[in-house]
């Protein structure tokens, strides 16, 4: 039976959405899914067909060579366009013009490319004059076919091209491309081809037949473009997708006055807001309303007004088109139930629909988008949960300018999306990813941001262009990214050569510090300081609905005050993780702790112990004040002691000093301590058992400031291989424990459990379990100690790793759950074995990330422990793992717990 690679589209073509197993996208990619979707609803969509993702996957697979039957299936969806149109593919007379796009099954706005007015050449050039009346109108048309062409297709550089038109401007002395006369054109098109010829060796293709070929062929290729990458390593899209091409009748926007084209919003992307939110160019071709080089106007008299701008809108200009395109508006959110991105053309008079896709926001907008449909009835609570992206909730976790704080305003430009960025100003993504990888916050400042700039809009803190509006590259990407961005700041200059911007006599110099407030659009010199956000309004409706529906417990990692407190305004149910060696590198109280190490008998080491106990108690007891009422799980001593101790010839002179012992001392005891491989060597329990005291002392801290406060202890211990490690330390706590209660009078109710943090302690979890009323897993180490990775090195060739398909993500950041999620899957069943009512949870820094927290939710743990601002991530992403566990299966008769 022979493969369907082609599906057609069209008013006439509306049964043509494919049969399949999954959903229409994966195979059609979501733009040309949703194309057919929109002529299936009767909408004005130009006929066209799809070319599928599978043809993308063969020919990669294929040593690039396309199916057998791909051609002639082409061949006859053609002839369907042509049919439909009443005009022929290069046809002298009357030329039907194609536009070619790709399409992914979702959206990676700008990462591929596009083709438009296909078909034209020296001889149909001249139909399409004849044809539309308009000679200037169809070689404007020409030299954007080969300027985009000569790009996509052959390779030329797009600037090479821009130095030809400004030139004829120049010439002409004009400003806007609509100056330029059909004379200007035609030498436009003329210099266009012979740089075609300069730059490829070859003249540019005259056959409409291998232009689409050609096109077919790029929009392929561009599925593996350096920057497609990286956008798709930076969304965890899988390079096995594909891209579908459409192919579809064109459509012209660019005729005259009574032509639009434009990109909308069903809802403001940046705030949510229900209103129609877009821009329009009035005589103007797709690519040129996002390319910056003419100011959009925007589609609504509100929008207008919001924008200060004093350009008429499509509603004042067009208002019967308007209309019926406010009308598609409220078809397509109720069809989809989602605020939808869309792109139209208005071809003399007359609307057209070119695409609709799931738009791009940011999270504070898709918060209240989410909330609003719910209010709407469009969608149910838990369809809103499902709909957020628990990472995105970082965009409003963290400062935002302070009101208050002074402010030396550069320039303003339009607030393309919202948040505060302070950073070194950068002119060129790759400065921007090379200094971000060096830890410092920068601003990437471009005269407009093009798909090759993936990576340093990326690792840019925010995002400042002198040219485009608010649907501009720069502006959509930097909302999907969650970064800041001041797009279409048309005060400044930019010098690239020599790295500089100005406005006026101000000059700002690579190096320098800006901030931008992408929710204002001002551009300021210097740091502006910051305030803490307030997460109230839709923000707190979510969270809720996030408990309401979450079966596991979130609580934070955590040792400080400021942390604990975070933590509980974030909405943590408690400490799952208090690394204590964090209070002994405090600079009062390390002098004891290397006394301590330098003891060489037991009596002498509780000494220097007992110096530390007050301030131990007292840590403990200001946390469970800060946690009254909740659980609070501490790890006693983990690291080796050597990293405690001076290391500088400076730092070891002053220690010996105050120590009153010899500097050769102290080296010698730094050489005596000194391990191989310090992550498996005297560590963790390993400390317990050979220095019991230091152990004793923490229990010891922990009991006296927990019998003053509501709190249950839960005390860890860390780094457990055999249960006899477990059996002798746990009798030290609660011998502890008892000494304790015996002082005070007093008792408090505790427990002892364990990290499970090495593939012996997943695996005899039974022989464990009996002693332990709690485990945690400590899953940085356990992925260390499992993969034999080193979580510092590894970086080193990690991303090769990624980039050969070793691992689908870092194992440091998602959970691998074939191999260490395996060995949590034995612990847990054989814990709850032997103890059925075990208290599970995990502590490593994976209790953050989504992906793994909904491993841990089909595994039954009570809860996941977190750093504090990923609390409310993982209280989403909990919900998520809930809703989507209990879709496909009963609930757990697992008990939530905190």
């Amino acid at each position: 039976m022979t493969t369907q690679w082609v599906y057609s589209f069209g008013a006439k073509e509306s049964n043509a959405r494919p049969d399949t197993q999954g959903p229409v996208k994966n195979l059609l990619g979501g733009k040309g899914a949703n194309l057919a979707e929109m002529a299936s609803l009767g909408l004005p969509v130009p006929p066209g067909f799809t070319i599928t993702t599978e043809v993308c996957t063969a020919f990669y697979k294929n040593a690039e060579q396309y199916p057998a039957e791909l051609r002639a299936q082409v061949d006859a969806a053609l002839k369907k366009i042509e049919n439909a149109v009443g005009v022929k593919f290069g046809d002298a007379k009357n030329p039907l013009l194609l536009s070619v796009r790709s399409g992914a099954r979702v959206s990676m706005p700008g990462m591929m490319d596009t083709v438009l007015n296909l078909g034209l050449n020296d001889e149909t050039v001249v139909g399409l004059a004849t044809s539309s009346g308009d000679e200037r109108f169809a070689w404007d048309s020409y030299r954007r076919f080969v300027q985009m062409y000569g790009d996509v297709v052959l390779g030329v550089s797009h600037h090479d091209f821009e130095d030809i038109l400004d030139q004829q401007k120049r010439d002409d002395n004009v400003f806007n491309d609509t100056d330029l006369s059909a004379d200007a054109w035609k030498n436009v098109v003329a210099e266009y081809k012979a740089l075609v010829k300069r730059d490829t060796g070859a003249d540019f293709p005259m056959n409409p037949v291998d232009q689409l070929w050609g096109a077919v062929g790029a929009v392929f290729k561009s599925w593996m473009t350096a920057r497609a990458v990286s956008y798709r390593a930076i969304h965890d899209i899988p390079e096995d997708w594909g891209t579908a091409v459409n192919v579809q009748a064109m459509v012209f926007g660019n005729m005259g006055d009574d032509c639009a084209t434009g990109v909308a919003f069903t809802r403001d992307p940046s705030t949510g807001e229900n209103y129609f939110y877009g821009e329009y160019l009035i005589n103007a071709q797709g690519e040129d309303v996002v390319a910056g080089i003419r100011t959009p106007q925007s589609l609504t008299i509100l929008g207008r007004e919001k924008e200060g701008s004093n350009l008429p809108s499509m509603e004042e200009t067009m208002p019967g088109v308007f209309k019926q395109l406010d009308d598609v508006r409220q078809t397509l959110e109720k069809h989809y139930r989602d605020m939808q991105d869309i792109e139209f053309t208005v071809q003399s008079g007359t609307l057209y629909m070119l695409q609709t896709r799931t738009g791009k926001r940011t999270s504070a907008a898709a918060l209240k988008i989410a909330v609003d449909m719910v209010g709407e009835g469009l969608i149910t609570k838990e369809e809103a949960l499902l709909r957020l992206e628990p990472q995105a909730l970082d965009q409003l976790l963290h400062p935002t300018l302070d009101p208050a704080a002074h402010k030396t305003i550069l320039t303003r430009g339009l607030p393309a999306s919202p948040g505060a960025a302070s950073g070194i100003v950068v002119f060129s993504a790759d400065d921007a990813e090379a200094m971000a990888k060096d830890g410092k916050k920068v601003i990437l400042c471009r005269r407009e941001t093009s798909p090759e700039d993936i990576h340093g809009m990326h690792a840019a803190a925010g995002i400042l262009t002198t040219r485009g509006g608010m649907t501009s590259h720069a502006a959509v990407v930097a909302r999907g990214m969650g970064r800041a961005c001041v797009a279409g700041a048309g005060a400044l200059q930019i010098d690239y050569e020599t790295a500089t911007m100005r406005v006026g006599d101000r000059v700002v110099k690579a190096g320098d510090v800006i901030t931008i407030d992408g929710g204002a659009g001002e551009v300021m010199l210097g740091a502006v300081p910051t305030v803490q956000p307030e997460l109230s309004g839709d923000f707190a409706t979510v969270m809720q609905w996030a408990d309401d529906v979450r079966r596991m417990g979130v609580r934070a990692n955590a040792e400080t005050p400021l942390d604990a407190k975070t933590a509980r305004g974030f909405g943590a149910e408690g400490i799952g993780l208090c690394r204590t060696e964090h209070m002994f590198f405090d600079p009062t109280r390390i002098q004891h702790v290397r006394e301590m190490i330098f003891a060489n008998n037991a009596p002498a080491r509780r000494d220097a112990l007992a110096k530390l106990l007050p301030a131990q108690r007292g840590d403990f007891a200001e946390l469970f004040e800060i946690m009254r009422g909740l659980p609070v799980t501490i790890r006693l001593l983990d690291p080796p002691l050597h990293e405690f101790l001076p290391q500088s010839d400076a730092d070891i002179a002053e220690f010996a000093r105050i120590a009153n012992i010899g500097a050769d001392q102290v080296r010698m005891r730094l050489r005596e301590l000194h391990e191989t491989n310090p992550m498996l060597g005297h560590r963790g329990c390993r400390l317990g058992m050979t220095y019991p005291e230091i152990y004793e002392m923490q229990a010891r801290a922990i009991f006296e400031a927990a019998i003053k406060v509501d709190v249950t202890p839960e005390i860890m211990i860390p780094l457990i291989a055999t249960h006899r490690e477990l059996a002798v330390l746990k009798k030290l706590v609660d011998e502890t424990a008892v000494a304790v209660f015996a002082e005070t009078g007093k008792t408090v109710s505790y427990t002892v459990g364990t990290m499970i943090e090495l593939p012996r302690a997943a695996l005899t979890a039974d022989e464990i379990a009996p002693d332990a009323a709690f485990f945690s897993f400590g899953t940085n180490d356990l992925t260390q100690t499992t993969l034999g990775l080193s979580r510092d090195d590894s970086a080193l060739f990690m991303n090769d790793y990624l980039r050969q398909g070793v691992f689908a993500r870092d194992p440091f950041a998602t959970l691998d759950i074939d191999g260490v999620g395996q060995l949590v899957r034995i612990a847990v069943e054989k814990g709850r074995k032997v103890r059925p009512d075990i208290k599970l949870g995990i502590c490593g820094e994976h209790g953050g990330d989504p992906a793994s927290i909904a491993f841990c939710e089909s595994v039954g743990l009570h809860y996941v422990s977190c750093s504090p601002y990923r609390v409310p991530i993982a209280r989403l992403a909990a919900a998520q793992a809930t809703i989507r566990e209990n879709a496909g299966k009963k609930p757990d008769a697992v008990k939530r717990a905190a």
